[in-house]
């Protein structure tokens, strides 16, 4: 956690989904045995190894962005070495298998990963509301961008 006027504030990173259409199509993706460790849990493997690991991990999350927005969050456990076949070192972050709904937030494409201070990160959104239907990524985009998701 970052250290904000005496407070502890949590740091997040925020990461592009590539490929998915859905919350479901990333759900789908980490039941693939290829998206999982020996361990059983869900990773995502990347070149570059976060220069602000301990903060990530006192409660981090990886905010997943599908479709130009912000749909989802997984917290992560850990983050672990990977040799390639071709002998380079890669950071695999581990991440626990319960993916959780959030406020849909846009957010324009970038490449790699980004941090997400605490505060800016979008809330999750109630287990009450996590059993309704899911808008369309369309009317999701347009309802956020004039503020009402």
């Amino acid at each position: 956690m970052a250290q904000v006027g005496g407070m502890r504030m949590t740091l997040h990173l925020v990461k592009l989904s590539v490929g998915t259409k859905s919350v479901e199509d990333l759900l789908d993706w980490q039941e693939n045995p290829r998206a999982k460790g020996t361990d059983g849990l869900p990773r995502h493997v990347t070149r570059m190894w976060p220069k602000r690991e301990a903060e990530l991990l006192q409660g981090g999350s990886i905010y997943w962005v599908i479709q130009g927005l912000i749909q989802c969050r997984q917290s992560i456990l850990r983050l672990d070495e990977v040799i390639g076949g071709d002998g380079i070192r890669r950071c695999a972050i581990v991440l626990a298998p319960e993916i959780i709904r959030t406020a849909t937030t846009q957010k324009r494409p970038f490449q790699g990963w980004r941090y997400l201070p605490g505060p800016d990160a979008p809330p999750d959104i109630s287990a009450a509301r996590s059993d309704d239907d899911t808008l369309p990524p369309e009317l999701s985009a347009a309802l956020a961008d004039i503020g009402v998701l």
